[in-house]
């Protein structure tokens, strides 16, 4: 944020050369960037360009195969995390590291002092937070547990980790994902006033507007190579994308919408809540040609409404229509008989198994039909020569349809589970999350499928916490909260900072149920 402006700044970091070899595979080529005090880097690439691999030799979880690493001009031992710590290295991973049954005080704590000692100090530990907190805007109360905060207060946690430890360097790993407008203005708040006071930030996103607002310089990996490097004042988010991805990026062209008949319908539906609030007596309608876009705050409902469509969570009343016809039993198996194509939220946790095949995962939903069993036998040469066909058709990057699921980057695992979702085109599609985490490539990749499923008369539910996605793509746009919905609005009727005021439950009108 002015470490640019200032060539004679000090240098606080330098990886130089490093490569890391994972058998064939070469995750980083003779990566080298530095990084100078009260400076803002950011570094993009798309999935598998090797972003996360140098992140974590540089925090000690990985060793390097070739290269050195400079710290405060002080060589860094790879592959011990305590070393990184040590010098002043601090890490807020996308998903959040937090003891859920314990307090943020605890929480923060953790690892610097004896398990049996944590009593000890407390008082002096709190004064500390609360310092660190009031100078750096990161209010928390020191004493509330962490399943009673927010997404962006367990962010503020986190980072408070990191201070805690006398981090002179913070990693930012896609540090916006899950928050809404005003909570990202308030981290932007809190990077400027780190920076300002000497802090030096590595910020990975793939929100091309957010590292042009926060970032002076920005690093490019593709393929594991360093793509190039920009001073952020002086560049473009097109020349940006297009060195992530190494030419021209796509342009997907979203026509107006023709609604067609409502394929599903849910009817004054209530549930019990899942890890997060229930829904309360909601109606919902999915019509063909249409892709209905669902923003809200993590945990105000849409995980209890993707797994009832799905069929994994049970309706407590109401009643769920499909094709115009009540269905008595809703399951994940009738669901997928009567056409939903499932694009699950957690692509590790739900969407695949990690130490299972490729062949075996995009074969998980449809093993007993007769393309892939014979007489209660698997048929492994179809099952191989489908994983083949999606590796083919949605350009996924691995070695063959034998490679375990959990050696491929989060996009790639995402095409996969793409591939698989839309297979025999589906009539309903359930998209929750669909591009979280993804770089530019990939995530114009993903919109470009669920436009296609709608130009065939396809009815798609996108659930995003990403509001610029929300506005791109959807045609009609709800916003949840407290697990009921608010009125419907056409793409563009309402700007970005509306829904962000929606999704905070200003003017969700929590007494009158209605139809969306």
């Amino acid at each position: 944020m002015n470490a640019i402006q200032d060539p004679e700044a000090e240098i606080v970091l330098r990886l130089s050369g490093i490569t890391k070899r994972f058998g064939g595979l070469v995750a980083n080529d003779a990566v080298s960037l530095s990084l100078k005090r009260g400076e803002v880097v950011a570094l993009l690439g798309e999935n598998g360009a090797g972003k996360t691999t140098l992140m974590n030799i540089l925090f000690g979880h990985y060793t390097a195969d070739e290269g050195e690493i400079e710290v405060f001009g002080k060589p860094l031992p790879t592959g011990d995390p305590n070393a990184a710590l040590g010098a002043g290295i601090g890490m807020v991973h996308q998903h959040f590291t937090l003891a859920d049954q314990m307090t943020v005080l605890e929480n923060i704590v953790l690892g610097t002092q004896s398990i049996w000692s944590l009593n000890l100090g407390k008082a002096r530990a709190r004064a500390k937070i609360r310092e660190l907190a009031t100078d750096y805007g990161l209010e928390v109360d020191p004493d509330r547990i962490i399943t009673e905060l927010s997404v962006g207060e367990r962010q503020r946690v986190e980072i408070l980790k990191a201070l805690y430890r006398e981090a002179r360097i913070l990693i930012l790993d896609e540090p916006t994902a899950v928050l809404t407008p005003m909570e990202t203005e308030a981290l932007f708040t809190t990077l400027k006033k780190l920076v300002a006071a000497g802090l030096s930030v590595i910020f990975i996103s793939h929100k091309l507007g957010e590292v042009q607002s926060v970032s002076d310089r920005v690093v490019v990996l593709r393929g594991g190579k360093l793509a190039g490097e920009r001073t952020t004042s002086e560049t473009t988010r097109r020349e940006l994308a297009e060195l992530m991805v190494g030419g021209q990026l796509p342009v997907n062209e979203i026509g107006p919408s023709t609604p067609r008949d409502v394929l599903f319908e849910l009817r004054s539906v209530s549930t019990p809540s899942l890890g997060g609030a229930a829904l309360r007596q909601i109606s919902l309608q999915l019509r063909g040609g249409e892709i209905t876009g669902l923003a809200g705050i993590s945990g105000n409902g849409q995980a209890a409404l993707a797994a009832l469509i799905a069929g994994t969570l049970e309706a407590r009343d109401g009643d769920i229509v499909v094709h115009g016809a009540p269905v008595e039993r809703w399951s994940p198996r009738a669901a997928l008989d009567r056409g939903l194509g499932r694009i699950p939220e957690d692509r590790h946790a739900t969407g695949m198994i990690g130490d299972m095949s490729v062949a075996e995962n995009v074969i998980s939903e449809a093993y007993r039909s007769p393309r892939f069993s014979r007489f209660g036998f698997l048929d492994w040469k179809a099952a191989a020569a489908f994983a083949d066909e999606i590796i083919k058709a949605y350009d996924v990057k691995c070695p063959s349809p034998e490679a375990r699921v959990r050696l491929l980057s989060g996009g790639n695992m995402q095409k996969l589970i793409l591939g698989r979702a839309l297979d025999g085109d589906p009539d309903i599609i359930l998209a929750s999350q669909p591009t979280r985490g993804l770089d530019v490539g990939a995530v114009a990749y993903v919109h470009a499928r669920l436009i296609e499923a709608r130009d065939r008369g396809a009815a798609v539910l996108l659930i995003s916490e990403d509001l610029d996605e929300i506005q791109t793509l959807s045609d009609r746009i709800l916003v949840i909260h407290r697990g009921q919905l608010s009125k419907p609005s056409l793409r563009g009727e309402r700007s970005v900072m509306e829904l962000g005021e929606l999704m905070a439950g200003h003017g969700v009108d929590e007494g009158a149920p209605h139809a969306a």
